[in-house]
């Protein structure tokens, strides 16, 4: 995997500033919903801020460990994303808070070590065990910022009852996978539920495709878009785009990507009413709740090139936490990041959320639905997703919002690129 992250400075007031800026701009409430905590304040009480993808880890963890107690809370990402940073630049944030890796979101780790609002990990034991190619998703300026329990996947969950009926098995080129969606459209079901209403998910296809489109065609891709030699409107990204247009054209999404939701998303392929959704392996819980019979479910790589050996594969390291640099008990805050970076610990946020352990040893077990994944992650065939190495924290959402103006045939493929590499280069 290959990962960089430009530094590009941001202090407390731009921080605010931005802050500001994105809540109003997204206009979402900056209220997190609480689901669980016990304590409310006083000695030994962590308050922590988690994305609803944490709570059953975190509630499995917290409640084990015992030299604190927690008040806990935990909110969809779109909504974290700006009323936690709003608490942050404010001076008020919680003890311990969700964290993105790398360098492409409004709450990542980059973005906020660099303001000065994280305190620093690097002295935990763990942090020695983190793997070279995955440091910039936790590391700055060669500093420790972030804890994460492993790396998610993105690919195609798929309903394998629907495959079955079908008379399809998981496909190894796009050749192949168009094949598919012809033959399961054929069967009277949806080949593909996007959920493209809800602004992360529309960027999943894409990011799916563009390791085989871009990187495997050019490694070095990163570090050329960092020093102007290359960009996105020259890439195998518009590659990528035309593929996105060429399943929607092909009538392979349901009606109306842009107004369905993730949840509607996840109960068409629980249900059987689809055939797949293309998704990060951190959501398989969620399929796997939606679902009358959860082993129903399985998950193969999404594959970008018409040969095998051409498709390469997204895998990220999952969302983490950190601890604020104004944490009111900093100490047992970074106590309880030290608790979750034991082996033990590792392994078994990795089997709630269905991701592959940071670090594997003899204990660690990989869900059997990633399976088909481990080959690429072990041959140097896996790119860490893209915005982990984006400059700045506005090039994700423009992606977010380009993809939703191309389902709905409102620009071109080239107004998509220029776009990108026009918000790539913002200051």
């Amino acid at each position: 995997m290959r990962a960089s992250i430009p530094g590009t400075p941001l202090d407390r007031r731009r921080f605010l500033r931005l802050s500001g800026g994105l809540a109003a701009a997204t206009a979402l409430p900056a209220a997190l919903t609480a689901c669980g905590g016990s304590s409310s304040g006083g000695s030994g009480s962590l308050r922590l801020v988690g994305v609803s993808d944490q709570q059953a880890p975190l509630d499995l963890l917290t409640g084990e460990y015992t030299a604190a107690e927690f008040e806990t809370s935990y909110s969809p990402t779109d909504q974290v994303q700006t009323s936690l940073r709003t608490q942050l630049g404010a001076g008020n944030a919680p003890d311990v808070h969700v964290v993105y890796p790398g360098n492409g979101s409004a709450m990542s780790m980059a973005q906020i070590a660099q303001a000065g609002l994280l305190a620093d990990l690097s002295d935990q034991a763990w942090t020695g065990n983190i793997p070279d190619n995955f440091k910039p998703a936790f590391q700055l300026d060669g500093r420790t910022y972030l804890y994460s329990a492993g790396a998610s996947v993105i690919g195609a969950i798929y309903n394998q009852s629907v495959f079955q009926e079908a008379g399809v098995e998981p496909p190894t080129t796009w050749s192949e996978f168009l094949q598919v969606c012809e033959a399961v459209r054929a069967a009277g079901r949806i080949p593909i539920a996007l959920g493209a209403q809800t602004p992360w998910v529309t960027q999943l296809i894409s990011y799916a495709l563009v390791p085989s489109t871009v990187y495997a065609r050019n490694p070095d891709f990163d570090s050329q878009l960092r020093d102007g030699s290359t960009s996105f409107a020259d890439s195998g990204w518009a590659d990528a785009f035309e593929m996105y247009l060429e399943l929607r054209d092909r009538g392979f999404f349901n009606d109306n990507p842009n107004g369905t939701t993730f949840e509607q998303q996840t109960a068409m392929v629980a249900t059987g009413e689809a055939a797949m959704a293309v998704q990060v392996s951190a959501v398989l819980p969620d399929f796997r709740g939606a679902a009358a019979n959860p082993d129903d479910l399985s998950m193969f790589p999404m594959p970008g090139a018409d040969t095998a050996a051409d498709v390469w594969i997204p895998a990220g390291v999952v969302v983490g936490l950190g601890v604020s640099a104004n944490s009111r008990d900093q100490e047992a805050a970074l106590a309880f990041i030290e608790f979750l970076g034991e082996q033990r610990n590792i392994n078994r946020w990795a089997e709630e959320i269905a991701c592959v352990p940071l670090v594997r040893d003899s204990s660690s077990r990989v869900d059997p639905v990633l399976e088909p994944f481990l080959p690429y992650l072990d041959s140097d065939r896996a790119v860490p997703f893209m915005d982990q190495a984006w400059p700045n924290a506005e090039v994700q959402p423009t992606h977010f919002a380009v993809v939703q103006e191309l389902l709905g045939d409102q620009i071109t493929v080239a107004d998509a690129l220029n776009r990108l590499d026009e918000t790539y280069r913002q200051e």
